[in-house]
């Protein structure tokens, strides 16, 4: 799991079949004190996370393969929850 923040969207005129539908959402691994960690990368989004809301993202392969549907998916990254705001 990456814990992250949504910096904003992609969209992609062509794709892989398995795509089709999914939202891809510009994702920035972040740490527990919301400072950046490592590249920006794209994650399939079918919570409709909003922009520069924390979410969890799973990098099981298996798991988003079974989600959408297609066993040769190329995709990696997958949206698993949205973070709710910490009170003070």
């Amino acid at each position: 799991m990456i814990l992250a923040r949504i910096e904003g969207n992609a969209i992609c005129t062509i794709q892989h079949k398995s795509l089709r539908g999914w939202r891809l959402a510009m994702c920035q691994a972040i740490n527990e004190a919301d400072e950046m960690t490592g590249e920006p990368f794209l994650a399939l989004d079918g919570l409709n996370a909003g922009l520069h809301q924390r979410v969890l993202v799973t990098t099981d392969g298996r798991g988003i393969r079974e989600r959408v549907g297609d066993a040769h998916s190329p995709a990696r990254f997958m949206i698993t929850c949205i973070l709710d705001e910490a009170e003070a």
